[in-house]
């Protein structure tokens, strides 16, 4: 399991697709979900997990299978009680193993900045963390009180990020489901100059490619190694949508 979550990690630097917002967009892509998410994070981790399984929960495992723990937890027997479980104890957890699902599905990396916003919150919780132990040990009122304010604000930096991750997830997934509509091309102004390099095809599904022309339709072709992707889970309808946003 270690080495295979290593592998995995590196894979997720060299994929093609890009979020269809960043960490930093999130509030204005979705603020009403990114105050659900921030108010009952576990409520929201849970309903997009169950989303991200398209609704079936007889596919669930813990921790999405990223964990060694995950396929050993009794999950088949009773997948909701696993879930709230999951979400409750392993918050954190449970929304990386989201976002992890998500990535290895549709094949999408995370920005450089999204990784030093993720980097931060959790460098300043393990700072957060031995400063209070050294507080403790100390014994300085004043020394107290700044580990106090500290974590605090460690907490609030915490408790943020997880909202702005939940949020992306979620408007990922409007995408995925078609909830955007099909993508236009570019304005014909903004395709007369032929002199512009053509540019990569990032945050296109299987079927569509980047060109000087707009969006041009080739065969398509399924992500390699993703069971689910291009074409429908059985029972569930799936409509192929242009997937993610061209950055350039």
């Amino acid at each position: 399991m270690g080495a295979f979550s290593v592998d995995k990690m590196g894979a997720r630097q060299s994929y093609a697709n890009v979020w269809h917002t960043d960490l930093m967009g999130t509030m204005s892509a979705d603020f009403p979900y990114f105050c659900f998410a921030l108010w009952c994070s576990p409520c929201a981790s849970y309903l997009l997990r169950k989303r991200a399984l398209y609704g079936d929960l007889s596919r669930y495992v813990c921790c999405a299978g990223y964990m060694p723990c995950s396929g050993s937890c009794g999950e088949s027997r009773c997948p909701e009680f696993c879930l709230c479980t999951e979400v409750l104890c392993c918050f954190a957890n449970s929304v990386q193993s989201t976002r992890f699902l998500l990535q290895d599905e549709f094949n999408i990396q995370t920005t450089k900045c999204d990784n030093c916003i993720i980097g931060f919150m959790f460098c300043l919780q393990q700072v957060a963390c031995i400063f209070s132990i050294v507080a403790a040990i100390a014994g300085v009122g004043d020394l107290q009180e700044a580990s106090d304010l500290l974590s605090c604000f460690a907490n609030v930096v915490y408790c943020s990020v997880c909202a702005c991750m939940q949020t992306q997830h979620k408007v990922e997934l409007d995408k995925r489901d078609g909830k955007f509509g099909p993508m236009q091309a570019p304005l014909p102004q903004q395709m007369s100059r032929m002199d512009q390099p053509v540019p990569p095809a990032v945050g296109y599904t299987p079927g569509y490619a980047a060109s000087p022309y707009g969006v041009q339709p080739f065969p398509a072709q399924p992500y390699p190694g993703q069971p689910y992707a291009g074409q429908p889970y059985p029972g569930q309808p799936y409509s192929a949508q242009p997937y993610g946003t061209n950055p350039y």
